[in-house]
């Protein structure tokens, strides 16, 4: 079982009594496979570290599902515009496999704020954008992209098919493929 402690290691550092208050407003959920966490057009209330499993973050026009981000374990997730301007997701979280995710509502972490200030050092898991951002603007070759996610997410090449980590990186499966290849 992991603790409070190590959740929230890469967040700040926090007092025992922070600790408890964390535990005590943190929920603790399980999620089947292809359970939804999110869909668009809701309003993203929650962030979640997930504690096991994997999650698929995508955006659908019914035809097609274009991956915006693989989420793995000891990672938080959350659909970021929605969740900070309160407005409807342009995305959605599936489960890709039996999880479970330490979730905390943005209600009971703003009674974690009013509490504690340390709680204000959430303030960087909002910041887990700039790894995709460096992503898509810093026009990487398929190698380069393939050779950054391999580097920053070693685990996503043994969870997730050929298929979604190609639409995560905006490339074909074929073009992975070759580049898995020669790598």
């Amino acid at each position: 079982m992991i603790s409070a402690q190590e959740i929230l290691s890469g967040v700040g550092s926090f007092s025992p009594s922070d600790l408890l208050l964390f535990e005590e407003k943190a929920t603790r959920r399980i999620f089947r496979k292809n359970d939804m966490v999110l869909r668009q057009g809701e309003i993203c209330q929650s962030v979640y570290f997930i504690l096991s499993g994997s999650f698929v973050q995508f955006q659908s026009d019914h035809e097609t599902e274009t991956i915006i981000e693989l989420h793995l374990p000891k990672e938080w997730m959350y659909n970021h515009s929605s969740l900070i301007g309160q407005k409807p997701s342009d995305t959605a979280i599936k489960a890709f496999e039996d999880a479970e995710v330490i979730e905390l509502s943005l209600y009971h972490l703003h009674e974690l704020i009013a509490r504690s200030q340390s709680f204000l050092s959430f303030g960087r898991i909002f910041d887990q954008a700039n790894h995709r951002t460096y992503l898509f603007d810093n026009a990487l070759s398929p190698a380069e992209k393939y050779q950054y996610i391999k580097k920053s997410k070693p685990l996503i090449v043994q969870v997730f098919p050929v298929k979604l980590i190609a639409s995560y990186l905006k490339i074909t499966p074929e073009t992975l493929s070759r580049v898995r290849a020669n790598c």
